[in-house]
């Protein structure tokens, strides 16, 4: 257990982080292809018309949940939402703004951005944690947090 994160399981993050990376360089190896989840559902819900051929991306974008379930229930980990569906969807138009606004997500521009030291992706990815620290910072000032 950490300190002030009693919940956190930091093994659990390496690995998710590994596997992730892995993924990534994979996805860049194998096709020459940036592996941003943003990219490819747009991809595979017909928005977009460039990237990745249309059978990978609805394959990519049906393996993030599937693969998700599926590791969960090997390992005994209940999947649960923690909202309901309507604050789910609402978040996820926002944040699909907010990938199109900045031309990517945190996978494209974070994970493999970042590690292609790309001046647009490393200022994407600070702005990223900028915001999520000052939302964090601002629900705790108003009682709104944990």
């Amino acid at each position: 257990m950490m300190p002030g994160f009693p919940d956190a399981m930091p093994v659990h993050g390496l690995i998710g982080g590994l596997l992730i990376g892995l993924a990534a360089a994979i996805m860049l190896l194998a096709n020459g292809r940036v592996a941003g989840c943003s990219g490819m559902f747009a991809r595979a819900a017909g928005l977009a018309n460039g990237g990745a051929p249309r059978s990978v991306a609805i394959a990519f974008t049906l393996g993030l949940p599937i693969g998700a379930a599926i590791v969960a229930t090997l390992v005994g980990v209940p999947s649960r939402f923690p909202t309901s569906w309507g604050l789910l969807a609402v978040a996820g138009l926002i944040v699909g703004f907010g990938t199109r606004l900045g031309s990517g997500c945190t996978s494209g521009h974070g994970v493999v951005g970042m590690a292609r030291l790309s001046p647009r992706s490393i200022a994407a990815t600070v702005t990223f944690m900028a915001s999520g620290i000052a939302t964090v910072a601002v629900l705790r000032l108003l009682g709104l947090s944990a």
